[in-house]
């Protein structure tokens, strides 16, 4: 009759445990006893119980290294979670230490105006609509008015045309709307810069007699109340003589970069800026 497949390894253990209790029976009654009887059932004894006890240990050796790569794969899991943390930390540490910087810049900027000036943080941007502006957390409980000047370290973003009590939304330069007088820094040929609405200016009413070159620097010329003397507006990328009429087609680009606008200085000039 044959055993069942399923049976085998059963009746295998079962014999190897039978093996042993013999043995352990028999070196019982005579530990160290070498007569012939005993002589050959260790020898027969022996070579069975290592071929039947190789199983076990295999079964055994399987079970260490499963617990050994469940442990492994608990401290790999453990030392993936401590690395992510320590990079969220480093992360913050790093925008911490680039928000230091931005900062100082503007202070530094700061401590250069003549003019009282007020910090402020951007926190919206609004460039897809009609209207180039962006929004800062400064109001009229901050000193800010209407029509007051904004800039940054790279230059001038634009001027203050909306107020709450906390926030203030500022009209870029690059906006149809805005219109700033400005003046070539070289040759001091003065005329309005304007918004083009698509992230450029334009420098308008230059006549054709003056020399204007790709490269040349556009500042504010002071002429009206609302931006002071000398700041940044932009620079020449274009200037054409050739349209119809008395002028030029200059093309500026404003030297902020507005899709990396994080904080501004809004410039609190004297009260006669008040319309």
């Amino acid at each position: 009759m044959l055993i069942p497949k399923k049976y085998q390894f059963v009746i295998v253990i079962v014999a190897a445990i039978a093996v042993s209790v013999v043995i352990l029976v028999i070196g019982a009654k005579g530990a160290y006893d070498t007569a012939l009887p005993r002589k050959i059932i260790l020898d027969v004894a022996a070579p069975m119980e290592s071929i039947l006890r190789a199983p076990l240990d295999g079964i055994a050796e399987i079970w260490s290294r499963y617990l050994f790569l469940v442990g492994t794969g608990e401290e790999n899991r453990r030392l993936k979670k401590e690395n992510d943390q320590l990079k969220n930390q480093l992360l913050q540490y790093q925008e911490g230490y680039l928000e230091g910087v931005r900062l100082q810049k503007l202070l530094a900027l700061k401590e250069r105006s003549e003019y009282e000036s007020v910090p402020a943080r951007i926190i919206g941007i609004d460039q897809k609509s009609l209207l180039k502006t962006i929004l800062i957390n400064r109001g009229s409980a901050h000193g800010i008015r209407k029509g007051l000047p904004v800039i940054n370290e790279q230059g001038i973003l634009g001027r203050i045309v909306e107020t709450s009590w906390h926030v203030s939304r500022v009209l870029l330069i690059s906006d149809g709307n805005s219109n700033v007088d400005a003046a070539i820094q070289g040759s001091r040929a003065q005329g309005i810069l304007q918004g083009t609405g698509a992230g450029r200016c334009a420098l308008k009413y230059i006549a054709k007699t003056e020399e204007v070159k790709e490269g040349d620097m556009v500042v504010s010329s002071g002429m009206t109340e609302i931006f002071p003397k000398g700041l940044l507006l932009g620079s020449v990328i274009r200037a054409d003589k050739k349209a119809a009429g008395l002028f030029q087609t200059i093309e500026v680009a404003p030297a902020v970069d507005f899709s990396r606008m994080e904080e501004a200085l809004v410039l609190v000039v004297p009260e006669v800026r008040k319309k």
